[in-house]
């Protein structure tokens, strides 16, 4: 497969490897616009990338576009594949592009070029009678794309600004081969069967509230979960040698003048007027363990300093970006900060590394590494950025974390490493960073006394394992599907007895599994043993402890495991130590 870019070069891909494969999709996303200029010609195009799983493109239709259309657009691609059309490209003045979108009343594609300085030259991309104005890449060839799906209509306002136009935006996905697309659209079966908003709602985990878009309302089952997340952070933090704390909530505008995000992250922020003063809901707490930091006089001695707080931060996301648990207003942040020398940077960084292993492990993710470099609206020094930043390289690779290159796609004020965690089905989520700062230091004017008895810079790291405690159980929701394990698990036994006059039996096994930590919940409803068993196999209960007749005159229990079934009768004792080996490590 051959790849054809703005200055006519050409580059044999291979669809495995990602800038070929975003070619394809970017490819596939101007077939669709062509069949949809061809079916209905006064549409007008507005923008369609490739996108990580698949392409969208959005169009400006003038009727209601529904589910037939969709169908109709998806077989006049087919077509055009067929056609075997060569991409050709083009690069003229911005003059000329104008001229040439203005012509054919492509106002989107217009407003695009008239953004551009007046000295750009601009591409364009030709397959057939349909021309597409694109900085590219594309494959040479339509031929090449043997299988397409457009998969769901969705609404997006033009240039993702809720005051501009509402346009329709068509999502798709396109393989090589045909039995590639079959395995991604079982994929999407299962998707749709762990997601976490379907099973959150189902297992009564957690809920979103009409008069509160993007503020989970997190319920007792699922609070239960997020406690646990937490009691597991707070063990592995205390034995790490962190020090937890917790800054407020909204400080003044001028804390965030001073830490860059006023200028850097504004329109992300909430903010207010208190007694005609400025302040603003923190989007993230690393100011606030700057200035715990800064209470007194610090000595090289005390370095590292490790700083952990789980810090519930706000942050503006439009409507139409919001997700469940995976992209919300509010969320708590497990945020730890770690002030060092020069000297202790890698080891430091390494520790973090060793931890974040030691937790993903703990849930049975493999993850990948991405180290980010300097963005275009960055602050500090070229040199600090590079020392910055070749200390991340070098932690890795002293103790064999492999990571690839992320140009150009940092945080405004220091280097990071970006872990991607693969779920179960294989999908990949960044969750962990780690980011190290010499700018904030500076900014706020942090110092410690060395040995040498002069005041030093200290250096920052910024760090996240869980990222976001909501998103992480969105994460785990539908990695487990719903399936957690007994540690996780909110209810870890159910007890039904199988009829109410076992229902005083039930509740004594119930009260002696309860005092021992044990979650458990009775379910003595005037039922048949079989719907209380299906109940509590909907509700992903890994144990389920049945009690009758038999069981009261032997005082023993019978057990079902949730994966297997029925496993038999036993003391309760015994079924104590099976579920402390089944529960062991935490």
């Amino acid at each position: 497969m051959k790849v054809i870019y703005r200055n006519g070069e050409v580059k044999e891909g291979n669809f495995e490897e990602s800038w070929a494969k975003e070619a394809f999709w970017h490819t596939t996303a101007h077939i669709l616009a062509q069949a949809v200029k061809r079916l209905w010609p006064d549409t007008k195009c507005a923008i369609g990338p490739a996108i990580s799983q698949g392409f969208y493109y959005d169009f400006a239709f003038s009727f209601p576009f529904g589910e037939e259309h969709l169908r109709q657009a998806e077989e006049e691609m087919q077509k055009i594949v067929k056609e075997s059309l060569t991409i050709q490209v083009n690069v003229v003045n911005k003059k000329k592009a104008a001229a040439y979108m203005r012509e054919r009343k492509e106002d989107y594609k217009l407003e695009l070029i008239d953004d551009l300085p007046e000295e750009e030259t601009i591409s364009f991309y030709k397959q057939g009678e349909y021309v597409e104005f694109c900085a590219g890449p594309h494959i040479s060839n339509t031929c090449h794309i043997k299988a397409i799906k457009l998969l769901s209509i969705a609404g997006a306002y033009w240039r993702g600004d809720e005051k501009k136009q509402m346009l329709t935006r068509i999502y798709g996905i396109s393989f090589p081969k045909a039995s590639d697309l079959e395995k991604h659209l079982n994929l999407l079966e299962e998707m749709k069967l762990r997601d976490h908003r379907k099973l959150g709602k189902e297992l009564a985990l957690f809920t979103i509230m009409k008069q509160g878009p993007g503020f989970p309302v997190f319920l007792p089952k699922g609070m239960i979960l997020k406690n646990i997340l937490i009691d597991y952070w707070r063990k592995l933090h205390q034995r790490e040698g962190y020090l937890e704390i917790s800054t407020p909530m909204m400080m003044e505008r001028t804390l965030w003048e001073t830490s860059g995000h006023w200028e850097h992250y504004r329109e992300n922020m909430y903010a207010t007027v208190i007694d005609d003063v400025d302040f603003a809901i923190k989007p993230m707490s690393c100011p606030g363990g700057m200035l715990v930091y800064q209470m007194q006089p610090r000595s090289y001695r005390e370095l590292p300093m490790r700083l952990g707080e789980l810090g519930t931060v706000h942050r503006h996301e439009k409507s139409g970006q919001l997700h469940g648990l995976m992209r919300v207003r509010a969320f708590m942040q497990d945020d730890a900060h770690i002030f060092m020398t020069k000297e202790q940077m890698i080891p430091e960084i390494q520790k973090v590394a060793g931890l974040i292993d030691e937790v993903y492990s703990k849930f049975g993710f493999s993850y990948m590494v991405e180290l980010s470099t300097r963005p275009e609206n960055s602050i500090g020094s070229e040199e600090e950025w590079e020392e910055a930043t070749a200390a991340l390289q070098n932690a890795m690779e002293a103790i064999h974390v492999p990571f690839c290159i992320n140009e150009g796609d940092d945080a405004f004020y220091g280097p990071k490493l970006d872990f991607h965690l693969k779920d179960s089905i294989g999908r990949t989520w960044q969750c962990g960073t780690i980011q190290l700062d010499f700018q904030l230091p500076q900014r706020f004017g942090a110092e410690y006394i060395g040995a040498d008895g002069v005041a030093h810079r200290p250096i920052m790291i910024h760090r996240v394992i869980y990222g976001s405690i909501e998103r992480f159980i969105g994460i785990l929701i539908e990695h487990y599907a719903g399936n957690f394990p007994l540690w996780l698990s909110p209810v870890q036994v159910k007890v039904l007895p199988i009829a109410e006059r076992f229902n005083a039996y039930a509740k004594e096994i119930m009260n002696v599994l309860s005092n021992i930590g044990i979650r458990c919940e009775l379910d003595d409803k005037a039922e048949k043993i079989g719907f209380k068993i299906r109940e509590a196999q909907l509700d992903k209960v890994p144990y389920m402890v049945i009690v009758g007749q038999k069981e009261a005159d032997s005082g023993e229990i019978s057990v079902r495991k949730r994966e297997d079934g029925d496993i038999g009768s036993m003391k309760v004792q015994s079924f104590i130590e099976l579920l402390q080996k089944d529960g062991e490590g935490y």
